[in-house]
């Protein structure tokens, strides 16, 4: 199967028309190079010169679809100009050959040319000198230089210039990309941030009251009711002002206002307070020292998100809730009894033990939810436990 060279290029149909052209010109007023005289110039007449000077501008065709064809095609009609009186558009179309073939070829040739065409220059202007003794031999290799070594070397700087140029815009677009996954990893690390705070703000809240509400329903006693809408309006309120205090936090940009305090483990006792309120009978042993900013938040987060759990689902009976730390650990630890409850409860979405579950995770903690078996019967136990680093709190 015959092979077919790839079709040239628009400006390289245009640098073969224009040398054809510009080299029969020269031919026409009979410009040449050199004399027919030379002693080497083994074609002497005007026709000779037609033959390289057609080969050359076809292999400008190849300048860049097959450049290293075009070069040792042009080679050879370059070796067989010299060999008439020389045509002046001929030389020029190789130069522009020994370029493209640089600048276009392979990078092994693109290497490799520079440093043939370098020793031959050398070589030219050495060897007929040491020959001949005459310093016009080393006019020899001062033609060889700009023949051949000054385009490749021509080529070679340029072609590094637009690999850097290449580089660099490749370098340009990682990094926008880069910064784009950050950016985006970053917005959804915030989103889910603010969605833990939202549910454990208001998720406590909204179940004593959905709770309450459904119990004021469903019985008649107006002492149970008058109670249950004191509990329902207490937490409403409580409700409101921590979505109120997000909302400013979120549509506050200019940073004048000072930022909210974050819950510690020192609130635990108003969520007790708060939980019992609401009907659930919790018990709290907490055993703790200095900790780490992000470590009591998060403790006082899976705290606060059990409780809400327990004051859904959990059965009659104890809540206990304990904190413990030894060998830099803070082990957090909720149980509230597991199984079938006669009172009222609110629906859950799972998103509580998501939330806990990921702030565990964020801290290279673990966490573990689910039931247990116990002397008292079976329970429901929420374990956490959180590294602490030793020192000042963050």
């Amino acid at each position: 199967m015959p092979v077919r060279l790839p079709r040239p290029r628009r400006f390289d149909v245009y640098v073969a028309v224009g040398g054809l052209l510009g080299g029969l010109l020269l031919w026409g007023v009979g410009l040449a190079t050199r004399p027919h005289t030379e002693v080497y110039v083994l074609l002497p007449g005007r026709w000779p010169l037609l033959l390289p000077l057609v080969v050359m501008a076809c292999c400008e065709l190849l300048r860049r679809t097959a450049p290293r064809t075009g070069l040792l095609i042009g080679t050879a009609a370059i070796v067989l100009d010299l060999l008439t009186q020389g045509n002046l558009v001929t030389i020029l179309m190789y130069t522009d050959l020994m370029y493209a073939a640089v600048l276009y070829g392979p990078p092994a040739s693109a290497h490799r040319i520079p440093r043939i065409t370098g020793l031959l220059t050398v070589a030219g202007a050495v060897v007929p000198f040491a020959l001949w003794r005459e310093p016009e031999a080393l006019l020899i290799g001062v033609v060889t230089g700009l023949v051949a070594f000054g385009p490749a070397a021509t080529g070679l700087i340029v072609r590094n210039h637009r690999d850097a140029a290449v580089a660099a815009r490749l370098r340009a677009e990682q990094t926008a990309l880069l910064a784009e996954m950050d950016r985006t990893q970053a917005v959804t690390a915030e989103r889910a941030r603010m969605a833990r705070e939202l549910h454990d703000m208001v998720a406590n809240h909204l179940s004593a009251i959905a709770i309450h509400s459904t119990a004021a329903l469903s019985l008649e006693d107006p002492k149970t009711s008058q109670d249950a809408l004191v509990v329902i309006r207490e937490n409403s309120v409580a409700g409101l002002a921590e979505m109120r205090r997000l909302i400013g936090i979120l549509r506050d940009s200019s940073g004048d206002t000072e930022p909210v305090a974050a819950p510690t483990l020192d609130g635990l006792g108003a969520l007790v307070d708060s939980a019992r309120a609401n009907g659930l009978d919790v018990t709290l042993e907490a055993e703790r020292g200095k900790l780490p900013a992000p470590v009591e938040l998060a403790a006082y987060r899976i705290v606060q998100e059990s409780l809400t759990n327990a004051l859904k689902h959990a059965g009659p009976g104890r809540v206990a809730v304990a904190l413990a730390r030894w060998d830099g650990l803070l082990t957090v630890a909720v149980t509230s009894p597991y199984g079938d409850r006669d009172g009222p409860t609110a629906p859950g979405s799972g998103a509580g033990l998501v939330g806990m579950r990921e702030r565990a995770g964020l801290l290279d903690g673990t966490f573990e939810a689910g039931p247990e078996d116990s002397p008292d019967g079976k329970i429901w136990a929420v374990r956490a436990t959180l590294p602490v680093t030793e020192g000042e709190p963050e």
